[in-house]
C-alpha cells in the first residue's frame, strides 16, 4: 500500500499548520476508484467514501467534521469561511478560522494551497482551465487582502499535483484563452498543449509572492496515473484527490 498523502515541504517549517494532498492509496474503494477516492460526486460507494476520507484526515491528526468545502463548478468564486461545513457554487476557500480545514477536490485540475504566516490564514483554490483563465488565484490572494491584510510576501504556497504540460492537450478554444507564455504549439500533433502550474504561479509571482517561498509538484495526475486520479486519462471514471489546509 503506498502513502495515503504528500506534504509540502514549503509549509514544513510550520507545525502548527494541517496542508496535504492525498494520493489514490490507502483507502477501500473498489476499482474504477481504488482506493482512496475522496470525492461524494463520483459513482463509488457513499460508505466507502465517508471511510476513506476519515481514514485521511485521522492521519493528519483531525476529524471529517473540521473540513470545509465547496461543490466546485469550474469558476472563480471565493468563499469566506468561518465554520466548518460544505457550500456550493465556490473554488475558492479562505478562512482565518483555528480547527477549520479547507479542501478542495481534484483528479485533473490544479490545487492550490496558501498560507499567510504573518496573519495566519489560509486559503484553498481548485484552477482547471477556467479558473485558471479567470485568475481564481489571483482574485482570492486580493480577497485575502481585503479580508486578512495579506501581501505576497508574507505567503507561502504550494500548486499541487495536476495534468501537466506534456499532457493537456486542448483544441483552439481553450489554447486562445491562454496568454502564450503558458502554451506550447505541437506541430507533429497539431494541437496546442497548456501548462496549469505555470500559469498558476505566475499569479501568486505578479501577487508578490517570492518564487523561493513557492512549492510546484513535481508529479502529474496522467504520467503518475498509479499514484493519482486522472480525469483524462481515466475517461472521467474515476476518484478524486483532496488537497487540504488548515490551522490547528
Amino acid at each position: 500500500m503506498g502513502i495515503l498523502f504528500r506534504q509540502p515541504a514549503i509549509f514544513q517549517s510550520f507545525p502548527h499548520l494541517i496542508a496535504a494532498e492525498s494520493t489514490r492509496h490507502g483507502g477501500v474503494s473498489e476499482p474504477p476508484y481504488r482506493s482512496l477516492n475522496l470525492g461524494k460526486s463520483t459513482g463509488d460507494d457513499p460508505d466507502r467514501v465517508a471511510e476513506n476520507r476519515r481514514r485521511f484526515c485521522v492521519a493528519l491528526g483531525f476529524e471529517t467534521g473540521q473540513l470545509a468545502w465547496s461543490k466546485q463548478v469550474h469558476g472563480t468564486e471565493i468563499r469566506l469561511v468561518t465554520r466548518p461545513g460544505g457550500g456550493e457554487g465556490f473554488d475558492a476557500l479562505l478562512s482565518a478560522e483555528r480547527g477549520v480545514v479547507l479542501a478542495v477536490s481534484v483528479a485533473d485540475c490544479t490545487p492550490i494551497l496558501v498560507y499567510d504566516a504573518k496573519h495566519k490564514a489560509v486559503a484553498a483554490m481548485h484552477a482547471g482551465w477556467r479558473g485558471t483563465c479567470g485568475a481564481v488565484v489571483g482574485k482570492t490572494l486580493l480577497d485575502m487582502k481585503r479580508h486578512f491584510g495579506t501581501s505576497g510576501t508574507d505567503c507561502y504556497a504550494y500548486i499541487g499535483t495536476c495534468i501537466d504540460e506534456c499532457s493537456f492537450e486542448v483544441g483552439n478554444e481553450v489554447a486562445e484563452a491562454f496568454d502564450p507564455s503558458y502554451k506550447r504549439w505541437d506541430a507533429e500533433r497539431q494541437k496546442f498543449f497548456v501548462d496549469l502550474k505555470k500559469a498558476n504561479a505566475a499569479q501568486l509571482l505578479d501577487f508578490g509572492v517570492p518564487a523561493a517561498q513557492i512549492e510546484i509538484s513535481a508529479f502529474s495526475t496522467v504520467l503518475h496515473n498509479a499514484d493519482y486520479f486522472s480525469h483524462r486519462k481515466e475517461l472521467g471514471i474515476t476518484g478524486r484527490m483532496m488537497a487540504v489546509i488548515g490551522i490547528r
